[in-house]
């Protein structure tokens, strides 16, 4: 476990890709490779000759041949790259958390960016980027055509420089331009705080390089201004991830010492491990242990986990670790469904592969990939019912997804008619004013779900959705 640096894959420099991975990264050379296919590769170099000297104009060799290398991995699961000397580098920047951009987590919409969201207390979230804006031109440049990395790369910048983004706003119909100033993006992953006397509310919106001291400094925080804490919110909404060993530490948290809390299995033997509940397998850097100052009381205090769409990889290790062990009652609804590792590799000095190699599982053997968690209560966004949630993206609307390795794919027809209704929803809901359209602020006074969590502690009736259908794996039609 020490050998090996545990990574996430919503860190991605300055914006966030919408794979939402949950990343291995080793260093370790590759053992014996298995036979190569000469023929096919005969194939390919006769192409590449072809191309060469036929082609109406010259043509850069190396760019052919990344190029090619580039599809050849992007052809296998939304999660796969290949990178070349700047965007591998800009991958290991990303990692630590810390980075020059915008602040926004971003996925891929009809050929444009789409705004995932903004990260809290980023210049997108203050210039008011709003999840589901779509990012039609960078500067002078269209976006329509270019990868998500070469979107990123274009948003990126240098500290104080300014970039022009176009949005096209879709539920108001109207395309404006935001001019953003980039910045050095500290996000702060943890924050929480009492909601009522004996209940307390703590949000991880990433699993980050410091979430863990962040997390364990809040739980103190919360645990002093109410040592007779009744019952505690743990909400992972729109949380897209991150480390894995910051997951296994917070599942540890409130988990008995040593449990499972998640196991991956793939074709390689490094690939086959369990994690579990115990220092070991989520200390990294020192032999200090960030949870032994939380009080003994966060082991049996009443939970209760919040989740959603935007639930994914890191976080639902986390709600499926709680949830098998019987641990804390999941609320909300179903997860993104994320389940597979991605392992990184450098393929020299300024190259690499993002490559997935394993699927994950959570402690009771349940893949979730391209399915998602279940919450045991479903419930609403708001009062008035869950509009639009059907429409958001998750793994298995994603082209190439992985399959979950135990049950075959099927369509959902119930699903499809849902999404109909829900566009027309969408249609009218875009007509009413601003203000009576705008989504409550997680942990606010008008936080619906958050309000049925605390009535669920409590032991009090909860407003259970009447609409939520589960989401299957699909099969993609030909």
């Amino acid at each position: 476990m020490s050998s090996k640096l545990k990574i996430a894959g919503w860190v991605s420099i300055g914006v966030v890709a919408g794979a939402l991975t949950t990343v291995s990264l080793q260093t370790v050379a590759r053992g014996a490779l298995a036979p190569l296919p000469l023929e096919e590769l005969q194939q390919l170099a006769a192409v590449f000759g072809m191309v060469k000297s036929d082609y109406v104009e010259a043509v850069d060799e190396k760019k052919l041949i990344t190029d090619a290398i580039s599809g050849m991995v992007a052809s296998l699961d939304p999660h796969s790259q290949y990178f070349d000397k700047k965007s591998f580098k800009e991958f290991r920047e990303g990692t630590s958390g810390r980075f020059v951009g915008v602040g926004i987590e971003i996925s891929q919409e009809d050929g444009l960016v789409k705004v995932v969201s903004p990260i809290e207390g980023s210049p997108a979230f203050r210039a008011g980027l709003k999840p589901n804006d779509l990012i039609t031109k960078i500067d002078d440049g269209l976006v329509k055509g270019l990868t998500l990395s070469e979107a990123v790369k274009r948003m990126r910048g240098e500290p104080g420089t300014r970039v022009v983004l176009m949005i096209f706003r879709k539920d108001e119909n109207r395309s404006f331009p935001v001019t953003i100033t980039r910045e050095e993006i500290k996000t702060q992953s943890v924050k929480g705080k009492v909601i009522e006397p004996g209940y307390g509310w703590v949000r991880v919106s990433q699993f980050q390089d410091r979430t863990v001291d962040d997390f364990a400094r809040k739980i103190e925080e919360l645990y002093k201004a109410e040592p007779n804490m009744k019952g505690l919110v743990l909400d992972l909404r729109n949380d897209p991830g991150g480390l894995l060993d910051a997951a296994v530490a917070i599942s540890a948290a409130f988990l008995p010492e040593n449990v499972v809390v998640v196991s991956t299995n793939g074709q390689l033997a490094e690939s086959k491990f369990t994690y579990k509940a115990s220092p070991e397998f989520y200390q990294r850097r020192s032999n200090t242990d960030p949870l032994r100052r939380l009080p003994a009381a966060i082991k049996t205090v009443p939970l209760v986990v919040l989740v959603n769409e935007g639930s994914a990889s890191a976080s639902e290790i986390v709600a499926g670790a709680l949830q098998d062990h019987k641990r804390a009652i999941l609320m909300g609804s179903q997860t993104f469904g994320k389940g597979s590792v991605q392992t990184v590799r450098p393929l020299g000095p300024d190259s690499g592969l993002k490559l997935t190699t394993a699927r994950y599982y959570t402690p009771s053997g349940k893949s979730i990939q391209a399915k998602g968690i279940l919450p045991d209560v479903p419930l609403d966004e708001t009062a008035e019912g869950n509009l639009f949630s059907i429409l958001r993206t998750r793994e298995a609307d994603l082209e190439k997804h992985l399959g979950s390795g135990q049950e075959a794919e099927k369509k959902d027809a119930v699903r499809e008619k849902a999404r109909d209704e829900a566009r027309s929803k969408l249609e009218e809901e875009s007509k009413k004013p601003q203000a009576e359209r705008k989504v409550p602020e997680f942990g606010a006074d008008t936080d619906f779900q958050l309000a049925q969590a605390i009535k669920q502690l409590k032991g009090q009736p909860v407003l259970i959705s009447k609409t939520q259908t589960e989401r299957k794996d699909e099969k993609k039609e030909n």
